[in-house]
């Protein structure tokens, strides 16, 4: 199960012709029951198990409907490890907000350790992404350095653009996760075959004018192409929360799936890198969306 965000994404839904294998028929068990996604779903396709070659591949018919057996993975776990690693980037970034001055006489230093630590960081995720199993020593690395990044980042927003914008941004993140996971287990948000690509297409059209946004910043001053300030910027800030919201339907798409099919209890620390993932994304959004917003005002 790998993340569902536009560059950490290699098992599960983009494997294998696109679409495979959380939902395939498993080789052993019968079918899939309990899930709303069992039988007809467009992930059924997939002609294997992606886990068929665990010791636990054989139960992977149905949910279990006893305690679950020791070394899958469980929802419990998945919890845990978000909880970790999401602890673990607080605690940096509050650390990184106390220490690291954004005054005029450090501000330059402050921002330049938070930019190698998100170089790190970024680098630390690809690494990870493109593992078959989950590191976690490198998902808590990871967590860690973001945690500088988005502390000083925050830290010059709230102090020097936009007051209290990091508690805002956060409020904002915490809802859109709670109002996704009401809006995913009550049946409103299907994630099928269409879902995604739309969701991988948006998400592969956001990023590419980002980096072109960025090269015009870099090299012809002032902002760029425009993305990033005024009305436009406004604009594509909540197109880029709305992006993030869509990740984490899959995310939990694939969290659900891995548990229904006993996938392996390592593969937790990968559903909690995803979401950590996608988190980061909607905060970074409603950070710059706020900090727009309080601007122009």
């Amino acid at each position: 199960m790998r993340s569902s965000n536009p560059v950490f994404s290699r098992r599960g839904f983009s494997r294998d012709n696109g679409y495979a294998q959380f939902n395939a028929a498993p080789q052993a068990g019968g079918p899939a029951v309990g899930t709303q996604y069992a039988g007809g779903s467009p992930y059924a396709q997939a002609p294997a198990n992606p886990y068929a070659q665990n010791p636990y591949a054989q139960q992977y018919g149905a949910p279990p409907q006893a305690p679950p057996s020791a070394g899958r993975m469980t929802m419990d776990d998945v919890v845990v490890k978000t909880g970790s690693t999401l602890g673990v980037l607080v605690v940096f970034a509050a650390i990184a907000w106390a220490v690291l001055p954004v005054d005029d006489a450090n501000i330059n230093k402050s921002y330049g350790i938070a930019i190698v630590s998100g170089l790190i960081a970024m680098v630390l995720g690809l690494v990870q992404s493109f593992r078959r199993t989950a590191a976690p020593a490198l998902i808590l690395t990871y967590a860690a350095l973001e945690g500088v990044f988005l502390g000083v980042l925050s830290s010059i927003v709230d102090n020097r653009i936009a007051s209290g914008a990091a508690m805002q941004a956060v409020i904002g993140t915490m809802a859109v996760f709670v109002a996704v996971l009401v809006a995913y287990r009550a049946g409103w948000i299907r994630v099928n075959r269409r879902f995604y690509g739309f969701v991988m297409a948006a998400a592969l059209g956001f990023v590419m004018l980002m980096a072109v946004n960025l090269l015009f910043m870099v090299f012809g001053g002032g902002d760029g192409l425009g993305f990033r300030s005024g009305g436009l910027g406004i604009a594509f800030g909540i197109l880029g929360v709305l992006i993030g919201a869509c990740f984490l339907a899959l995310d939990f798409k694939q969290i659900e799936t891995g548990i229904a099919y006993g996938a392996p209890r390592q593969e937790s620390w990968l559903a909690a890198f995803g979401l950590t993932l996608t988190l980061v994304w909607i905060y970074l959004e409603f950070l710059r969306l706020i900090a727009i917003l309080q601007s122009d005002s």
